[in-house]
């Protein structure tokens, strides 16, 4: 049996959640997330509590067992709390900015890049070298962060670019003069 897969979903208060055959829908304070689930897993809420069962044994039942109740774990989780990603830019000359709700980072090319989140996602710059990315799907989040980190990664030389807040770079050794 799959360790998270047995393991009840707590649905808080204020979250309201929907099933619809292999529809959840997932309404809360700051939102609603909506997912499509395997058709073979089931779902159903029983004593303010969402149970994930599946109808037998089988490696690919056993995989989607424990994945369809974590995804519904971070469903609930984002619309109580919103999910963040810090980013910090390195480098000489390198910043980000809002231009409205869109980023314009200036990270070393010929010409600045115009980053335009999807409506679901927030921005913040609390200063040049730093992004905050949030909102309440968890997946969407890491997605948009590894988009704009994707644009200058970090080099293992002098670490410039984008990277993680809580990443740590590996410092390679540069040339050294011969003997």
């Amino acid at each position: 049996m799959s360790r998270i897969g047995k393991k009840p979903v707590e649905i808080p208060k204020g979250v309201t959640i929907n099933l619809d055959g292999n529809h959840i829908k997932v309404k809360g304070p700051k939102g609603e997330l909506f997912r499509t689930i395997h058709p073979s897993i089931k779902a159903e809420i029983v004593e303010g509590e969402l149970l994930v069962t599946r109808p037998n044994d089988l490696k690919e039942s056993r995989a989607l067992h424990g994945l369809t109740r974590a995804l519904i774990q971070n469903m609930v989780v984002g619309v109580t709390d919103s999910y963040k990603k810090s980013l910090e830019i390195v480098g000489v000359g390198y910043k980000a900015e809002l231009k409205g709700k869109n980023l314009l980072l200036n990270i070393g090319y010929s010409h600045p890049i115009y980053f335009v989140p999807p409506d679901e996602i927030k921005l913040e710059v609390p200063s040049p070298t730093q992004i905050i990315i949030s909102g309440n799907d968890k997946e969407l989040v890491g997605l948009v962060a590894a988009k704009i980190r994707s644009f200058r990664k970090p080099e293992p030389y002098k670490g410039k670019g984008i990277k993680y807040s809580d990443e740590h770079i590996v410092r390679k050794a540069g040339k050294t003069a011969g003997a």
